[in-house]
């Protein structure tokens, strides 16, 4: 189990934090383990390798670092990283060309593309920032009606055309009352377009609900009751729930000196990927957070085989509700200190891009 930042803190002077930190910032630049000589070069006050290396031995037993394999250099743990990350690293702001060059790519793709599109292209773009694999997992979308119609297929059968804004078009089967005519067809549709045009489905079956006594007033039986299918059409899922993923860049997370025990674990992450199993979770994860987090090797259940490490940040629809998440996959030695701010910073770009299409 990690133990919390402030446990380290409390045993740690300021020589032995310094010394750490010194020692994660050159393995997170280098992926090399750090031995007490080079160490000592860093470090602004003078000090022996003998004192590093002592040092280097209490950050060892608090399981902050290790030797990895027969190295004479230490690296830090999953432990030690969390420490790290939690305590130490110092984020900056995204730099003005990058921040040109996110937003001109992502906004470039938008015009009138889809979503998806737009999602594809941010993911592509984190995979070349990062040299990672970036990820976008997106939330089965509730549409916002553009257009609702009923079609007569048959005397006892009708088509509910649901258009989203996006362009999305779901198609619904009905069954018509006996004695239906066209009018009152049209009048159904027309009665439903008035209340639901320019809602999600679940605000549009929560508007209608609330005017069922109004409805009854207005509306003749038969043509209540076609209403009443029509909301019930509403509340049928168009799709699957799973969530969207999207992931670019998986070969920058495989190279020719890996072991063959690290690829079948790399693949396995694909695989889990594509299954979608544990996405879920990552979404609420990020509602909970409301901001970037940052989850190390096995810290959690998906990216643990790999020994991963993934930052994730939320983006949200044009009602202010996190609909998605997206970031990057890396080993544990990403340089946090960057990627963290473009990945946040990428967030935000997809989410006022978002609420602009909408009030289009």
């Amino acid at each position: 189990m990690t133990r919390p930042a402030e446990d380290f803190l409390s045993v740690l002077n300021a020589r032995s934090q310094d010394i750490f930190r010194r020692l994660v910032e050159r393995y997170l630049d280098t992926g090399m383990p750090v031995g007490s000589r080079d160490l000592s070069r860093l470090l602004q006050v003078e000090l022996s390798p003998a004192s590093v290396r002592n040092v280097m031995a209490d950050l060892e037993d608090l399981g902050l670092i290790a030797a990895p394999h027969t190295s004479a250099g230490r690296a830090p743990t999953q432990q030690g990283l969390r420490f790290f990350v939690d305590s130490m690293l110092e984020i900056g702001a995204v730099d003005e060309t990058e921040r040109s060059h996110i937003a001109r790519h992502i906004e470039g793709t938008a015009g009138n593309a889809q979503v998806e599109d737009v999602l594809t292209e941010a993911s592509s773009l984190l995979s070349g920032l990062s040299q990672g694999a970036g990820v976008v997992i997106a939330a089965k979308a509730d549409m916002v009606l553009k257009h609702i119609e009923f079609v007569r297929l048959d005397p006892t059968r009708a088509m509910a055309i649901l258009v989203g804004d996006d362009g999305q078009v779901e198609n619904r089967i009905l069954d018509l009352p006996p004695g239906y005519t066209a009018s009152a067809l049209q009048q159904a549709g027309n009665y439903l377009a008035n209340y639901v045009v320019g809602r999600t489905l679940a605000e549009a079956r929560k508007v209608l609900h609330e005017r069922r006594a109004e409805q009854r007033a207005e509306l003749d039986e038969l043509t209540q009751k076609l209403v009443d299918a029509g909301i019930a059409t509403l509340a049928e899922p168009g799709g699957s729930s799973a969530p969207t993923v999207i992931v670019r860049g998986r070969a920058n997370l495989i190279n020719d000196t890996m072991a063959s025990d690290e690829l079948m674990r790399m693949r396995q992450l694909f695989d889990e990927l594509e299954s979608k199993d544990g996405l879920l979770d990552l979404l609420g994860d990020a509602e909970r957070a409301q901001g970037v987090r940052i989850f190390i090797g096995s810290e959690n259940k998906l990216f643990s085989l790999s020994g991963s490490s993934v930052i994730l940040s939320p983006y949200k629809d044009a009602n202010d509700r996190i609909v998605g998440v997206l970031g990057v996959i890396g080993p544990t030695r990403l340089n946090y200190a960057r990627i963290v701010p473009v990945v946040d910073y990428t967030a935000n770009v997809i989410s006022s891009l978002m609420a602009r299409k909408r009030g289009k």
